[in-house]
């Protein structure tokens, strides 16, 4: 898999209230300990799913990331990263099973 972010999104996540970086992200996905959440609000829809969850960076800091994963071309299209709430760290570990 090859992570994609578009240059409209790399702004997004430099900006103060996101301050996220690449590498962030990919430590996230390493370290996620449970599946993926699939977002089904109407005004979040795209043609493929957009997906996300919960995990910590490599020092400790909880990120949601949130992403568009195109299984035919293998892309990881990151869409959003912020420092997760504890309500959407509670949303997640209730509704997101462990990997096994």
């Amino acid at each position: 898999m090859r992570m994609f972010i578009s240059p409209a999104t790399r702004a997004k996540l430099a900006k103060p209230d996101h301050n996220v970086t690449d590498l962030e992200i990919i430590q996230c996905f390493a370290n996620r300990d449970r599946k993926f959440l699939t977002d089904t609000r109407p005004e979040h829809q795209t043609p493929i799913p957009t997906q996300w969850f919960v995990s910590e960076t490599d020092y400790g800091r909880k990120l949601k990331i949130v992403f568009i994963l195109d299984t035919k071309s293998g892309i990881i299209d990151i869409k959003s990263a912020y420092s997760a709430t504890a309500e959407v760290e509670r949303i997640y570990t209730k509704h997101a099973d462990l990997l096994t």
